[in-house]
């Protein structure tokens, strides 16, 4: 049987395009709610409102949010007197409140409900005199918020397996884990599985610290993975969330790139590919997928098929504050 000539470039930039999009995907409840907040701030104080850090991982977001009059700073000491302040949806240590308190600022706290109840869970612990094994990224803002929330010294940070076989409390030391909300639901098992293994005694949440959207995500990115040649995320490179959906991706075989804008697909990236898998993470928003689903089709025909693991329905109360 005579050998199959390979298509021309012309040829397979005229092969139609499979593209499998992720759902849920984008925005979860809790940067819903940091966008609402800092908007609804906007309306009710007028410009400028200050933010610590960006309210969430993603640019487009961040700059959407400048130019209503949110000015971003990175530590409390650039918010001047008299100007209301909000507070990352990451969290932060209870010295940043406290600060804000003495000087007198009107300050909200959009932190992630979620990434509120791990705090709760921490001084709990603490309250029960238990050492804290947390399960996260070091110098990411929600670890360092959560560190912030209970004493120097009461907590020991792990973000691998060989972290924990290297940990050295006696086998009878009261120890609890806690973990970032935004972490590989694989990975953390993983963690959790060797921390109980060391210390059978060691106390848990009743339920996983890491949130419905990131599990949610992470599971639709393995349902559409594997019949994938390229899978795009939407997202930051600092976002947790994101890096994460990178990992599922490749992890279930395909070979995986994180975008934040249209503008970034390279035309070459589609050489052999007949299906591509699309997701955004959770600081996303959906405005930025069908820029990408559009410099897609600017490429190659395609046809859409969205494949749906889960329905969210949650939402969150906005500060008292700003309720009507």
């Amino acid at each position: 049987m005579p050998e199959t000539a390979p298509l021309s470039p012309a040829a397979t930039a005229e092969r139609p395009l499979r593209l499998l999009i992720a759902a849920p995907r984008g925005f979860c409840a809790g940067v819903d709610r940091a966008i609402e907040i800092v908007e609804r701030a906007l309306d009710r104080y007028g410009a400028p409102v200050y933010v610590r850090h960006e309210i969430v991982h993603n640019r487009f977001v961040v700059d959407s949010l400048k130019a209503k009059g949110a000015i971003f700073v990175e530590e409390l000491d650039e918010v001047p007197d008299g100007v209301p302040v909000v507070f990352s949806a990451h969290g932060v240590p209870k010295s940043v409140p406290a600060d804000a308190e003495s000087r007198g600022l009107d300050y909200l706290d959009a932190t992630c409900p979620l990434v509120s109840k791990v705090h709760r869970q921490a001084e709990r612990q603490v309250e029960a005199d238990r050492h804290i094994i947390f399960i996260g990224h070091k110098g990411h803002p929600e670890v360092v918020g959560t560190f912030g929330q209970v004493p120097d010294g009461a907590m020991t940070l792990v973000e691998t397996v060989a972290d924990v076989e290297a940990l050295t409390f006696g086998p009878e030391e009261p120890l609890a884990y806690l973990s970032q909300t935004t972490l590989s639901v694989d990975d953390t098992l993983d963690i959790i599985t060797a921390l109980e293994g060391r210390y059978p005694h060691i106390v848990g949440p009743k339920a996983e610290d890491i949130c419905y959207a990131t599990s949610n995500r992470q599971a639709a990115v393995k349902a559409i993975a594997g019949e994938c040649d390229l899978v795009l995320v939407i997202g930051a490179p600092n976002s947790s969330n994101s890096l994460r959906l990178v990992e599922v991706a490749e992890r279930m075989g395909a070979t995986a790139r994180l975008v934040q804008r249209g503008s970034e697909i390279d035309p070459a990236w589609l050489d052999g590919v007949d299906t591509v898998g699309l997701t955004a993470g959770a600081s996303a928003p959906e405005l930025l997928v069908r820029e990408v689903v559009a410099a897609l089709a600017a490429l190659r025909p395609l046809t859409e098929e969205v494949i749906r693991t889960a329905q969210e329905r949650i939402t969150f109360k906005l500060p008292r504050q700003l309720r009507d």
